[in-house]
């Protein structure tokens, strides 16, 4: 019996896109599988879902971010953004949605590929998703509320805390200023973005091994940040 071959679901009205990533989806063994409008995707999803989709946000028939907002009410699968949009207000508008990452065009197919690998790696960690988290030395007891390095407690402020686990939950895609400052400070303080800045940079005092180079917390520039381990 053959294995079963990771199937990515590309929605895109380009032609020339599926003809350039078809096949370096074959090659890289996953199952291409082609939708043309947001409507024929959506159907897609629903009738089997695939295990990731690629989404272009110029479709034409519904705005990519609108076909966004309709999966995730059903399907929970990583999702990545393809589109020639480069405004930094529709990076965010896609993640805040739910997107797990987002890939300007033109681009080149080993980035993507390895977006795809990373989004998936992470959605099955995510489900899977240990009470215990460790890293080198660094360990989070997501049950007890501890953070300790080489066994050693790392006294963490509950905004500081709460600001970690937010990262860490977020399995590695970028999780945008927004959604940071909604969650841990509430609805009221979407646009303190200076004030999480200044939470970032005393967590990374904490929980890097060099804060000066952060090999944990990733800046995703005027967008959020993104957990790298």
């Amino acid at each position: 019996m053959s294995a079963h071959k990771p199937r990515v679901l590309v929605i895109d009205d380009e032609p020339q896109i599926h003809r350039f990533l078809g096949p370096a989806l074959e090659a890289a063994g996953y199952e291409h599988v082609r939708a043309e409008t947001a409507t024929e995707g959506l159907r897609e999803i629903a009738r089997k879902a695939p295990d990731a989709v690629v989404l272009d946000l110029g479709l034409p028939d519904m705005d990519g971010k609108q076909a966004l907002e309709k999966a995730r009410a059903f399907y929970d699968g990583p999702i990545l953004i393809l589109s020639a949009r480069d405004r930094e207000t529709e990076k965010i508008d896609a993640l805040d949605l739910g997107a797990d990452d987002y890939v300007e065009k033109p681009f080149g197919v080993g980035e993507l590929l390895a977006r795809l690998r990373v989004a998936m790696r992470h959605r099955l960690q995510r489900v899977g998703a240990a009470p215990i988290i460790e890293v080198g030395d660094l360990k989070i007891d997501m049950i007890k509320r501890l953070v300790s390095r080489a066994g050693a407690p790392l006294h963490l402020s509950p905004k500081e805390y709460d600001l970690l686990v937010q990262l860490v939950e977020g399995g590695g895609k970028v999780v945008t200023h927004r959604q940071l400052l909604t969650a841990v400070w509430g609805p009221a303080h979407t646009e303190d973005v200076q004030y999480l800045r200044v939470f970032i940079a005393q967590l990374r005092q904490k929980i890097e091994p060099d804060p000066a180079v952060p090999t944990l917390i990733a800046t995703e520039p005027g967008v959020g940040y993104r957990w790298l381990a």
